[in-house]
């Protein structure tokens, strides 16, 4: 490991770079004229609290603008040095960080996922909402299983949320991720409920996967154009049969 990324992950310096962060998302969210879509939206999942809260890789910066103050939060935050710094970012507004994350292949234990899952069912036994995102690390807004079998485990209902800003910078990474900028426009847009059955099978479970999928990518188009952009992680229409018609 070089030298500056000894310093950069170094306790100090990542406790610095997270009261930053969260000082300045809370800076955006106190300049930004933010408009809720359904407009009671609380009223109908505050009766359902707590849930699972889903987002797109690349939300994970201003996703904590939708929570109410009175709402218990907890989020999962990968093992990885950049997710230091987030941890603390979370801490400093108010949101509790449970470490770990998803993986393919076989290093699942070591990426913390198996810890992660026992961690976030107890959280939301405890009534805590857990927030979380729906597609794995490097495929982006490919809804994993591993939301869709947290939701059957806990019995709790997967709740689809998008937060956007007119100004943004939108980053060229594979998330496509973004960050809201002062004195703009914003949108939260909250999905509709999406249960799993306790004794779902496996064709049900796909259902819900899809089902969980399609919602993010609905709110999240919503949610651009409500302040007047395009989704810059909007999936490609599939190409017509026999070329395009004039």
């Amino acid at each position: 490991m070089g030298l500056i990324k000894r310093i950069t992950r170094s306790r100090p310096v990542q406790e610095t770079l997270g009261f930053l962060v969260a000082s300045y998302l809370k800076f955006v969210q106190r300049t930004n004229r933010f408009v809720m879509e359904p407009a009671d939206a609380y009223d109908r999942i505050g009766p359902q609290m707590p849930v699972i809260a889903a987002m797109w890789h690349g939300q994970h910066f201003m996703i904590h603008f939708a929570k109410r103050p009175q709402d218990r939060a907890a989020s999962l935050v990968s093992r990885s040095g950049d997710g230091e710094f987030n941890a603390v970012a979370l801490r400093h507004l108010g949101i509790r960080a449970i470490r770990g994350s998803g993986a393919r292949g076989r290093d699942i234990r070591k990426k913390g996922g198996v810890q992660a899952m026992r961690a976030m069912l107890k959280a939301l036994a405890g009534g805590e909402m857990v927030v979380m995102t729906a597609d794995i690390p490097k495929i982006s807004r490919v809804c994993g299983p591993g939301i869709v079998t947290l939701a059957q485990m806990s019995g709790r209902p997967i709740v689809p949320v998008a937060v956007v800003t007119s100004r943004r910078i939108d980053f060229n990474s594979w998330d496509k991720a973004s960050i809201g900028l002062p004195f703009g426009r914003g949108a939260m847009v909250v999905g509709e409920p999406v249960h799993v059955p306790r004794d779902a099978d496996a064709a049900a479970l796909e259902t819900v996967r899809q089902q969980v999928e399609r919602e993010l990518d609905a709110i999240h188009e919503r949610a651009y154009a409500l302040v007047g952009s395009k989704d810059p992680g909007a999936k490609a229409a599939p190409a017509l049969a026999g070329g395009s018609r004039a």
